[in-house]
């Protein structure tokens, strides 16, 4: 049925589709996997970098973006319309700091990135941005943080926890096991970076992790404490697994006796 309904982006299949948008949510799922966890008086981002060529200057591959001193932006999906996207974003930051003498709150620029996204969905000659994006900081005078989701389809809503592209679905399914309110720093790290390895093979040098703690205090972990960090979750991990293996030995080891002492009191 989509051949037919999927050459224009205004047009709805019978079963109510956009399939244009479908296809762009694809195209989010087939890029590389960003995480965001807000803690107690922190926010934290985390995304998988792709492998750097030889030659390549990492600087200029980037999947976080300020947007202003106090909001952060983290994308998947078609790295050229984040690029686009997020320079819109930049110059409305500016434009309301002009016009109100105030800084945006996170909510208003995340509804006005969503505002771009859906209207690329209800014209012609245009198709939808390929990205979904996630959008932490603090709001001026406030202490609380706040973590944000766009999507292509231009839906935005607020969460403590979630992961857009690549696999995303097993590291939310992990964020929902793992994730409890109030979480301090580390602990909020920590999750971000234990969600991340669920989808990175690669370790500590595919992974980069951004840190808000308060308005215009934001922090790049370098790579030797990334580093230490999936060196103590490997820690926790073999601790882990020899407690089960010792679980599993002393249930063996007593189902033993009980079936000797069966067998002797048969006899």
């Amino acid at each position: 049925m989509s051949r037919s309904y999927d050459r224009a982006l205004t047009v709805f299949s019978p079963d109510g589709h956009l399939f244009q948008v479908e296809y762009a949510l694809e195209a989010v799922r087939k890029g590389t996997c960003a995480v965001g966890v807000r803690g107690k008086d922190v926010v934290v981002l985390g995304v998988e970098k792709k492998s750097v060529l030889q030659l390549q200057d990492p600087r200029t591959v980037r999947k976080v973006a300020m947007l202003d001193d106090h909001i952060c932006l983290a994308f998947a999906g078609l790295t050229a319309d984040g690029r686009v996207l997020i320079d819109k974003a930049r110059i409305e930051c500016q434009s309301h700091r002009l016009t109100v003498e105030d800084p945006v709150t996170v909510e208003y620029i995340t509804r006005h990135i969503a505002g771009i996204q859906q209207r690329y969905t209800q014209s012609g000659g245009v198709r939808p941005f390929g990205i979904s994006t996630l959008i932490v900081g603090f709001d001026p005078n406030d202490t609380k943080p706040h973590l944000y989701m766009t999507e292509p389809s231009g839906i935005y809503s607020a969460w403590k926890a979630n992961a857009i592209g690549r696999s995303s679905k097993t590291v939310r399914e992990f964020l929902e096991k793992n994730h409890k309110d109030d979480l301090s720093r580390e602990e909020s790290i920590k999750l971000a970076v234990k969600s991340l390895l669920e989808v990175v093979q690669t370790g500590a040098k595919n992974i980069e992790i951004s840190v808000m703690e308060s308005y215009g205090k934001i922090t790049n972990l370098d790579l030797t404490q990334i580093e230490a960090i999936v060196s103590e979750i490997e820690k926790e991990k073999e601790a882990e697994a020899e407690r089960k293996r010792s679980r599993l030995a002393a249930t063996a080891a007593g189902q033993a006796s009980m079936t000797s002492r069966a067998t002797d009191s048969a006899q």
